[in-house]
């Protein structure tokens, strides 16, 4: 009698038996949806003693998909004893069986061993998940802070080497997203930019090859403009090294 039909257990850990699979063992000739339909007007409610399936079965010409049940223990007994021949009478004993090891002490803990290790499993792919959550944020956190807790003016090549580019590269790019503009070999902030505080230009002496003295705008980056281009920059899925 042992392993005469398969059982398995639910979600919650109730013990329930495929439908077909007892159909099978049953011997019954009509047809299983006829068969179990049947069963059904002797009182059993789904969603509480059994659960309707549906499976892809491999037909030639295709075909529904086949229609199946997880039945619960009580019920499958039950259905074991209506078909008042040796077979269900074989079938119930078989069920009685497997209930009484089912509740044996043992099986009990056991269940209970295996809840707790799922439990324990899921928080520990929680702990993994969140962890890896804190690990992917740190970075912006960290380049933010930096930002945040220098007060110093900073170059456009400084910044630039943030996002692993040159000056001229980065410039380009700010000039593509109308943050600044070039005339006259400088670069300037479009008006919409000029009085956000975003940049430092003072205006420095220098040297011609051939001794003429000139002058030019030298102009820097504060960390109010810095933390501007980073978010900038972030919407047109550009970030700063430490954050890929």
């Amino acid at each position: 009698m042992k392993d005469l039909i398969k059982i398995e257990v639910n979600e919650n850990q109730e013990p329930i038996v495929n439908g077909r699979e007892l159909y099978k063992v049953l011997d019954v000739k009509t047809p299983y949806t006829q068969w179990f339909d049947r069963m059904k007007e002797y009182g059993f409610t789904e969603n509480i003693d059994f659960v309707s399936l549906s499976q892809n079965c491999e037909k030639p010409q295709g075909g529904r998909p086949e229609i199946n049940h997880a039945i619960k223990l009580d019920m499958a007994k039950e259905i074991a004893m209506i078909q008042r021949n040796d077979k269900g009478k074989e079938v119930r004993q078989y069920f009685i069986q497997v209930e009484k090891d089912f509740n044996s002490p043992e099986k009990i803990m056991a269940r209970a061993l295996k809840i707790a290790e799922n439990k324990l499993n899921v928080l520990q792919l929680e702990t993994i998940q969140q962890k890896q959550l804190i690990g992917e944020l740190r970075p912006k956190a960290d380049y933010t802070d930096r930002i945040l807790q220098n007060k110093s003016l900073v170059t456009i090549t400084a910044i630039a080497k943030d996002y692993g580019m040159s000056a001229k590269a980065f410039n380009k790019k700010l000039n593509e997203l109308k943050v600044q503009f070039k005339q006259s070999k400088q670069w300037f902030l479009y008006s919409n930019y000029q009085n956000c505080g975003y940049t430092h230009s003072e205006t420095v002496e220098y040297k011609h090859k051939d001794g003429k003295i000139d002058t030019k705008m030298n102009t820097k980056w504060t960390q109010k403009g810095r933390l501007f281009l980073y978010e900038l920059l972030k919407k047109n899925g550009i970030v700063p090294v430490i954050e890929k």
